[in-house]
């Protein structure tokens, strides 16, 4: 259970570097699992595989949108708010998945994504206006550890029962 809940704030904390990245991995990972949704689940939308390529390019689209100078601060009241949502949406779907309650899930998840949103706007500030280091440069750093770490996280799964742990 506590598991499942720190996975729910992980998704979060990928959702507030990239708010698109979060829900496009769920989704993902949803539309290839086929059909293991509760019957009442409020997620069958993110588990389309239409749902999923279409994340998947919004996803996509906000790596491309994030290196440009005129991208907004993730930390302005309209992008944190989105970035919290998805991260809620992300945390309590896989929360749901692994047989947890989604309220609880979406809580973990927004809470990681406040985190990750400060967290690493205030990391990107101090590597770009204090080390010096160039924007585009911590940016693609970022995008790294947000795919990363999503692909680990929707795929530790697997990796568990590969390797016979008890999740």
């Amino acid at each position: 259970m506590i598991r499942t809940y720190l996975t729910a704030f992980q998704i979060g904390i990928v959702a507030g570097m990239r708010a698109m990245s979060a829900p496009a991995f769920v989704s993902h990972k949803l539309a290839h699992m086929g059909g293991q949704l509760p019957p009442k689940s409020s997620f069958h939308l993110l588990a389309s595989p239409k749902t999923a390529t279409v994340l998947n390019v919004l996803a996509a689209g906000e790596l491309i949108g994030d290196k440009r100078p005129s991208a907004p601060d993730r930390t302005t009241p309209f992008a944190l708010t989105g970035r919290v949502m998805s991260g809620a949406v992300s945390g309590a779907a896989l929360s749901e998945i692994d047989g947890q309650t989604a309220g609880y899930g979406a809580v973990a998840g927004g809470l990681g994504a406040l985190v990750g949103s400060f967290a690493f706007f205030h990391l990107r500030h101090w590597l770009t206006h204090e080390q010096n280091l160039p924007d585009p440069l911590v940016a693609l750093a970022e995008d790294a550890i947000a795919i990363g770490t999503g692909w680990r996280l929707i795929n530790q799964q697997e990796l568990v029962d590969l390797y016979g742990y008890d999740s």
